[in-house]
């Protein structure tokens, strides 16, 4: 009878230890996970509703030759690239805003009825007796007459307007005048003045040896004509008035007014002081 060999069992590399480290870490970490609360989810908490969108910028910092034939501008230069075999301008999206929150609107408040009572209260007043007051009919002749008195005025203050606005322009010269138009020829007319005194000296006055200073206004037109002299202050001597006139008269007349003065004055007034002295001559200040 054969004996028949029993295969060995090799022994295992787990020792008692091990299993007992083993089974005592489970326990450990079994109660830390019941004294501790932890527990495992599928699903995270939902996101607060209040957190704002967010936009994502690229910047292209790729660096690629230049094209050709360039379609549009760009930050960097490139060739190719999108989501389109068409040819599209490039585009941002916009982000959707927020509508506008319309502002509330207070609720009108009801209507209130009021009411008031009023007492009627009477008052009698005295009628008052108006006269009546007649007015005369008008015949057709009175109505023509009265048309034409308003119509004579009216003409009358035409004629005065038009002669305002067309009234001559009076300029005032004597010897303060320092205007170079107005000086200049009235320097002129002195000179000539003076000219002809001198050769026309009263024959009275140098006889009798008078002497005496008179102010004279001489008026004159545009043409270089008198049109009016006036003596302002005497000299005392009738005699020495009357030849002043007299000189003035035969140096007229005066040379026509240059043209700077028409624009301004259609009748010179010149207002001197003309001087008889004792040699005999006529001299003006």
């Amino acid at each position: 009878m054969q004996t028949v060999d029993a295969p060995l069992l090799e022994t295992s590399p787990v020792t008692a230890v091990d299993r007992m480290a083993m089974t005592l870490f489970f326990a450990i970490a079994l109660h830390a996970m019941i004294i501790l609360g932890i527990t495992f989810g599928l699903h995270d908490d939902t996101p607060p509703e209040n957190i704002l969108p967010t936009l994502d910028i690229t910047v292209s910092n790729r660096r690629t030759p230049p094209p050709d034939e360039a379609d549009y501008l760009a930050q960097t230069s490139q060739d190719g690239g999108g989501n389109t075999t068409e040819r599209v301008r490039p585009t941002q999206a916009i982000p959707e805003q927020a509508p506008a929150v319309k502002p509330e609107q207070a609720a009108p408040a009801p209507a209130q009825v009021v009411t008031t009572s009023v007492a009627e209260k009477k008052h009698q007043q005295e009628d008052k007796v108006i006269p009546e007051t007649s007015q005369p009919d008008l015949s057709a002749t009175d109505l023509i007459e009265r048309s034409m008195e308003m119509i004579n005025l009216n003409e009358q203050l035409n004629e005065s307007m038009q002669a305002y606005a067309q009234r001559p322009r009076h300029i005032y010269v004597s010897a303060r005048t320092q205007e170079f138009k107005y000086a200049n020829y009235m320097s002129e007319w002195v000179k000539k003045v003076e000219r002809v005194g001198n050769l026309n000296y009263p024959d009275d006055a140098r006889r009798k040896g008078l002497s005496g200073k008179l102010i004279m206004d001489v008026t004159m037109n545009a043409d270089g004509t008198v049109r009016n002299i006036n003596i302002l202050r005497p000299s005392g001597h009738p005699v020495i008035d009357e030849a002043a006139i007299r000189i003035v008269n035969l140096a007229a007349p005066f040379p026509p007014f240059p043209d700077e003065i028409l624009k301004d004055a259609d009748i010179l007034h010149i207002t001197r002081t003309w001087e008889f002295s004792t040699t005999n001559l006529l001299r003006s200040h």
